[in-house]
């Protein structure tokens, strides 16, 4: 029973669509009360509705990360309801890919608000919650950008270096109180971020064959780290990132020298 999270309450951030609303299944299909919260509301609740328990004991509402006080708010409610939170998820990430030299200031404060001040946000409410509490593990999104970029993605990349280090930091001050934080990094995902790459088919086949796998992975397969982070497996796992990747960070280059086989 390690990995159940019956009578667990978790909140999952962009529960909405992708990678979110995959981890708001897995969290559901464990036993877990979920709380699907997204920009889009209306998503939110298709989501909540779909998702499996008996006597329908999900719920949902709007959250906007970038709003320290919204984000507050939700969990805040959520908690209060319920009588505690367990654990909280944050999805969300936006990209503007374009050289160095191209950036606008405008284009610079929509990628670190959302991806690096929306993770802050959504780090500090939920640790406001936890740490009376004594318990309860948060799970922020990071991204093998954090530790390899290419041309285009500096400021995401660095958004993403960030949240590995505010997850470590989180973890350095919230563990003696028994509250963890983790980060989990994936690799290329099929989700309405990644569908600009998906509609180039060489863009797309040059990013499959760059992992160990071959293949890009689907938004379920960082579902279950996701839930594997919030349950009982994983109560001594606090401060790290968890590449799911697909051996991408793992591998250099795909050349096989003669000999090997």
């Amino acid at each position: 029973m390690m990995f159940d999270l019956t009578d667990h309450v978790v909140a999952v951030i962009g529960a909405g669509s992708g990678i979110g609303e995959a981890v708001a299944h897995a969290c559901a299909e464990q036993g877990a009360r979920v709380a699907c919260l997204d920009l889009d509301e209306a998503a939110a609740a298709r989501v909540a509705g779909e998702l499996p328990g008996e006597g329908s004991p999900h719920e949902s509402a709007r959250i906007d990360i970038t709003d320290a006080d919204s984000v507050a708010s939700a969990l805040g409610a959520l908690a209060e309801r319920q009588g505690h939170l367990d654990g909280v998820v944050c999805t969300p990430g936006v990209n503007v890919r374009k050289p160095i030299v191209d950036y606008t200031p405008e284009d610079f404060r929509k990628v670190v608000d959302v991806n690096l001040n929306g993770s802050f946000n959504v780090l500090q409410s939920a640790a406001r919650i936890m740490l009376p509490q004594k318990s309860g593990s948060i799970v922020l999104f990071a991204s093998i950008r954090a530790a390899v970029v290419e041309p285009g993605q500096s400021v995401y990349a660095a958004t993403k270096g960030g949240i590995v280090q505010l997850a470590k930091a989180g973890a350095a001050e919230f563990g003696s109180a028994g509250v963890r934080v983790n980060a989990i990094a994936p690799g290329v995902v099929e989700t309405p971020l990644t569908a600009p790459i998906k509609a180039s088919p060489e863009w797309y086949g040059a990013y499959a064959t760059k992992s160990a796998l071959g293949r890009w992975a689907q938004p379920r397969e960082m579902a279950g780290p996701a839930a594997f982070l919030l349950s009982e497996a994983a109560t001594f796992l606090t401060g790290t990132t968890l590449y799911v990747d697909g051996g991408w960070t793992a591998i250099d280059g795909r050349f096989q020298p003669p000999g090997m086989g």
